[in-house]
Formats: C-alpha cells, sequence, structure tokens
C-alpha cells in the first residue's frame, strides 16, 4: 500500500477566492516551499506548499506533480504570510505575487553566466557626501529602514552601485526597485556596467517566457544577483538579500492599485527585516509619510544637497510665467512666448528640450481667470470637481456639494469677474501645437498611452543620444532620468495638480515641479526653465522653485494634522458599483449605516460619488474610513460583503 501525505496548498488562480490555503495529498513527502499543480474546479491550477497536515476528514483531491525542484525560500513563505495578514485579500491573491505565470510549463534549469565584475577604478570617486552617507548607512542596524533624501544630481545611483559592490563581494544579491519600466533601461546600463553577467530584470513587459526564466535564474542562483524591476520584483525568491533599494520612493506608483493593494516601500522594508539587511528609501522629494514616520521613530535620514558631478555648476534660470495674463500668450493660447523661445534656443544649441505636463490634470476644474481664484471644500481644503450634467460642483472626498459660481465670488480687490474658466489640455493636442510651431524639429511623445514600440523604454538610447530634439510628455519623464543633452524643461501648467481633489494634491505637485526641474543643470550643461502657473504664490509652487524642503515639509504637516489625513491617521477607502447611480448611492449608504453599527472607533466620511463616478458602464460611489489604529480597518475589511472593493492605506482618495 503507497503511503499518502497531505499538505495545505495556496493556490494561485484567482478562480478560488478564499482566504484559507486548500487541502490535497501527494504520494510523495514535500517540502514547504515546493511548487505544484494542482486541480481546481476541473482545471489545472499553479499552487505552493505551506505546510504538511493531518489526515481531514473529507475526500481529497490529490496533487498532481511538483513543478520545479527547488522550493521556495523560507523567507518567501513568512514574507507571504505577513502580506496576507497586512493586506488582506483572497490567499489566491496573494499567491500569485510569488508564482510567475506559466510555471506550469516545466522551466529550464538556467545555465551559469559567466559573472564579470568590472575593478572598482572604473566608477567615478565618491564624493564627500556620498562617503559621508555610505559610512551613516553601513552603520545602521541589520534589517532597519533607511531615508536617502538627496537632491537630483547628488548621485544617489552612484552610492547605490558602491552599496551593492559591497552586498555582492560578501555574496549577497541585491535588490533595486524603479517606479516605472521606462526607468530600467538607464539602470540596467549602470548596473551591467559594474555587474557584468549579474544583473537580471524582472517586470511585467517581459514575455510569460522571459519572466518565467528570470523568476528561476534568481531561484536557482549560486553567485549573488542585481535583481532591477517595479514593485512586482519584491517577490521573487531570493535567498541571501543583502541590500533592497526602493529608488524615487515618494512614487505612487509603488502603491498596487489591485488586489493586493500592497504599498512596495512597506513590503520592501520588510523583506529587509526577513533577510536581516538594510532597506533604503532614496527620494529628492521624499514621501510626506515616510519622512514623519522615519523622523518619528529616530530611524536615519540621510541630506545629500551637492551635485555628484561638479559644485561649481550654476543653477537652472527659472521663469515664472502668470498663465492668466495673456499678454504671454500672443503665438499660442497655451504655450507662452517664454516656454516657445526657450524650445527655440535649445534647437539653435543643438540641446534638448522636455515639455512637461500632468496627464492628470485633464480633469476638469472651476478658476477665475482673473484672479486665479479656484473653488475648493470649506471642509476638506481640496478643490472641487465641475459636473456638467447638473451643473454642481462636488467634493469627491466627503460628498460637499456647492452650485457653480457665473461669477468670481472674490470680492475684494473688486474682483467679481465672470471670466470663470473649466480648464483641460492633453499630451496629444500638445504635441499637435509643437510640431506645427517647430516643423523641423524631430519631436516624441511619452505617455501611458504609447503602444509598446513607442514606449520610453524602447526610445531610451536614442534620446539620450540626442536624436530626439523635443521631448513631450507626463510623469514618467521627470522620474530620475539623467538626459546629457537636455538644457530647457517647459511645464505647461504647473498647478494642474493642484486642482486634484486630493490631500496628497500639494504634495505631488511639489514632487513633479522639483522632479522636472531636476532633469536639468545636472552638471551637463547650463539649463533654463519656464514654469507656466494661474497660482504663482502657491508655497508648493515657491517651495520646490526655491529648493525649499522644510517650509513646505512643515507646512504640509500642520494641514495634515488639521484635517486628519495621513500620517495622523490611517485611511481605508470602499467603492461599491451598480448599473444605476441611484443603485450605486443606495447600496453604498446601507453599507455606511452597516458599518456604523459596529461602532468601531473609527471615522466614516461619505459615501459620496467616485472621483470617476462612471467606470466601464458602472456608477461608483465611495466611502472613506479614518482611524487612529490600523487593526479598526482590517477588522471593517473582514465585515465587507463581497461585491465592495476596498484599498487599505491608499496613495489617494481619487
Amino acid at each position: 500500500m503507497v503511503d499518502m501525505y497531505y499538505y495545505k496548498v495556496l493556490v494561485s488562480s484567482q478562480r478560488y477566492r478564499g482566504s484559507e490555503p486548500l487541502t490535497y495529498s501527494f504520494d510523495e513527502v514535500i517540502k514547504p516551499g515546493q511548487l505544484v499543480e494542482v486541480p481546481l474546479q476541473n482545471k489545472q491550477t499553479g499552487g505552493v506548499v505551506v505546510e504538511a497536515t493531518g489526515k481531514p476528514s473529507f475526500k481529497l483531491k490529490p496533487i498532481t506533480r511538483t513543478t520545479i525542484d527547488k522550493p521556495l525560500p523560507a523567507t518567501s513563505l513568512e514574507l507571504m504570510d505577513w502580506l496576507a495578514k497586512y493586506y488582506p485579500a483572497p490567499q489566491s491573491y496573494i499567491a500569485a505575487q510569488f508564482i510567475p505565470s506559466g510555471l506550469l510549463q516545466i522551466p529550464r534549469k538556467p545555465k551559469n553566466t559567466e559573472i564579470k565584475t568590472v575593478d572598482a577604478s572604473a566608477l567615478p570617486k565618491l564624493t564627500g557626501e556620498q562617503t559621508e552617507a555610505l559610512n551613516t548607512i553601513n552603520s545602521t542596524t541589520p534589517g532597519s529602514t533607511v531615508l536617502l533624501h538627496g537632491d537630483t544630481g547628488t548621485g544617489k545611483t552612484r552610492l547605490y552601485l558602491e552599496l551593492a559592490k559591497q552586498q555582492i563581494s560578501q555574496g549577497k544579491d541585491v535588490l533595486i526597485l524603479t517606479p516605472e519600466i521606462s526607468l530600467t533601461p538607464q539602470l540596467t546600463r549602470e548596473f551591467e556596467q559594474t555587474f557584468q553577467g549579474q544583473v537580471i530584470l524582472f517586470h511585467s513587459n517581459l514575455t510569460i517566457a522571459e519572466r518565467r526564466n528570470a523568476w528561476t535564474k534568481v531561484l536557482y542562483a549560486d553567485q549573488p544577483i542585481v535583481a532591477i524591476g517595479p514593485r512586482s520584483a519584491l517577490f521573487i525568491p531570493f535567498r541571501s538579500l543583502g541590500l533592497v533599494v526602493v529608488d524615487e520612493s515618494h512614487e505612487g506608483a509603488y502603491k498596487q492599485d489591485q488586489t493586493p493593494h500592497y504599498d512596495a516601500r512597506r513590503v520592501a522594508s520588510k523583506l529587509a527585516q526577513l533577510h536581516g539587511c538594510i532597506a533604503i528609501l532614496g527620494s529628492a522629494t521624499p514621501n510626506i509619510t515616510d519622512y514623519y514616520i522615519a523622523e518619528t521613530k529616530k530611524a536615519k535620514i540621510i541630506r545629500m544637497t551637492k551635485l555628484a558631478t561638479s559644485d561649481e555648476v550654476s543653477a537652472p534660470e527659472i521663469t515664472v510665467v502668470l498663465a492668466r495674463d495673456k499678454n504671454h500668450f500672443s503665438r499660442h493660447g497655451y504655450l507662452s512666448n517664454e516656454l516657445l523661445d526657450g524650445v527655440q534656443n535649445a534647437l539653435n544649441n543643438g540641446e534638448q528640450s522636455l515639455i512637461f505636463l500632468n496627464r492628470r490634470g485633464t480633469a476638469r476644474l472651476v478658476l477665475c481667470q482673473s484672479c486665479g481664484w479656484q473653488a475648493t471644500c470649506p471642509n476638506c481644503d481640496l478643490p472641487l470637481t465641475y459636473h456638467g450634467d447638473n451643473h454642481q460642483m462636488r467634493c469627491h472626498t466627503c460628498g460637499f456639494k456647492d452650485r457653480t459660481p457665473s461669477s468670481c465670488p472674490v470680492k475684494a480687490g473688486g474682483c467679481g469677474s465672470t471670466d470663470i474658466i473649466f480648464r483641460s489640455l492633453g499630451t496629444k493636442s500638445l504635441i499637435d501645437a509643437l510640431e506645427r510651431l517647430f516643423p523641423k524639429a524631430r519631436l516624441q511623445r511619452f505617455d501611458t498611452d504609447n503602444l509598446k514600440a513607442d514606449r520610453f523604454e524602447q526610445h531610451y538610447a536614442s534620446v539620450s543620444e540626442g536624436k530626439v530634439d523635443i521631448l513631450v510628455g507626463t510623469q514618467m519623464l521627470v522620474k530620475g532620468l539623467d538626459l546629457p543633452k537636455l538644457s530647457f524643461v517647459g511645464v505647461v501648467s504647473a498647478d494642474s495638480s493642484l486642482s486634484f481633489p486630493d490631500y496628497t494634491a500639494t504634495e505631488r505637485t511639489y514632487q513633479l515641479l522639483t522632479q522636472v526641474i531636476g532633469r536639468i543643470a545636472r552638471g551637463h550643461r547650463k539649463g533654463a526653465a519656464v514654469i507656466q502657473t494661474y497660482q504663482p504664490e502657491s508655497p508648493a509652487i515657491i517651495a520646490a522653485i526655491t529648493k525649499d524642503w522644510p517650509s513646505f515639509y512643515q507646512s504640509e504637516i500642520k494641514e495634515r494634522q488639521q484635517f486628519m489625513f495621513p500620517p495622523f491617521c490611517y485611511l481605508l477607502k470602499l467603492t461599491i458599483s451598480r448599473k444605476t447611480v441611484n443603485g450605486a448611492q443606495k447600496a453604498a449608504s446601507e453599507l455606511v449605516d452597516s458599518l456604523r453599527q459596529l461602532r468601531l472607533p473609527v471615522k466614516i466620511i461619505g459615501p459620496s460619488p467616485s472621483f470617476y463616478e462612471k467606470t466601464a458602464g458602472e456608477y461608483r460611489w465611495q466611502a472613506v474610513i479614518k482611524a487612529k489604529n490600523r487593526a479598526s480597518l482590517v477588522d471593517i475589511i473582514k465585515e465587507l460583503p463581497a461585491n465592495c472593493s476596498y484599498d487599505i492605506d491608499p496613495s489617494n482618495l481619487l
């Protein structure tokens, strides 16, 4: 008689939405972490064995086969368990993060790659500030998280290379996270110059076979590797990590929009803790919440302010254009004379220009063309959004409504202007205008609408070499790129992100402006910028232009505390979708009523229409829950109906 063994298996198919592993039988001993193929609802799916168990009283299906001969490391199983508790979700969604697509096809064991580590002398010598930062990080307790606040151009990547070199020499792996796939070519090139044959890319634009092969290469690696990729790279099976870097750590792309709604910064810190290594959150514009937590917990905050290439490079010449002054726009309605002159000067000098437009700024907002007044919510101090169907303005956080004024309500100074506008502009219309104005220039647009062949990562080399004269794009072009031929940046609407009805709008504006200005005057050549804005007096805009982080941070923290937003509370966003607006409103109201009956120590705001009220033919309403204790929000998630979606620790409330 064949001996039979019993195992609890986390399946990766979303056809199973339970919160507990399933039990299967097998006629062989299997270690925890073993990847297997199992039957589920008459289909085969992947899974991971989490533990052996006793024989249950019910009939079992057998494991079909093991799919790979090496189990996941124990740290992957520990991270999986923590993720399920911290970001509650069906266990299949958790397991799917750790099991690459296509693993049911038996992968080949990867061949050993010849490794050539470049001599340290090939790298630029560390500056005094970089050396000081290196010593501080090396003296930090293993398992800790360090916040590296380094201005643009101060050489954070050079510091990462030095730290990686130390860990590789000790036989440890290194993980470098980037917020966007478009940044991987630049990082990969810099790391491959130092660690030839040891760099592995892992991201969603790879084919299923490429992702599977990269994943198995890490699992079977007998030499230390450097993995580079966006947030999904957190879950590849590292044997022994020596360093985790979250580059451009302020970026919202580190928060996953789909289930499980994890924040890569939190997961990176946990991963470093499990491996007993250092996690670094690196940014020129740190996340407000991260900075406050670091200060409160007395974690190390490292400040870098000096350019890595030369301290003698002059600061960029920045011109602020008042967007409501029509005298500046005699040649084009949205592009000022100063901005167009800046592009022309760059073309005359054989240099590049970058024209930035925040894509999300295409949403309609209500403002006065004469004095710059903008409609805001009296409860949340957030911009109101215009709804044309009923000519109302709404707050999409608390539900406040108001009529849309026909004239400016600002009486001081005798405004009362009837020049109220609903501003809108997109990158496609922008590049059309620039092509007409500069017919001989080579232009290229980069945003999320690009087809695969047109994405920035496919054109990084040609852009870096100066084969594109004018780059037009959104946020992806201002994140950590170092373009040697770039000398001019133009910001079409600096306050467009200020117009969003969200508590992070001011922070996002400061970050975007600081980052876009940071693309120039990096030591390669002189730089100039033109900033078009309706609100030149905005503290966020002034702080970004003057590089005044302390005053911006203090102002923002004070406002967050006053209106009880993170880091002074935890947030949970609930969304109800129905075929009709009345159905969505009714279901959302009933849900909120039932949650109030739980009498938990939370504050429930709403329900109100979601910012994007109608999506895919359904109407969406939302409620926002604030709590001092995050565990209260986890308790609420357990009580939610299956047809309610949720996002714990959302990066915004839109």
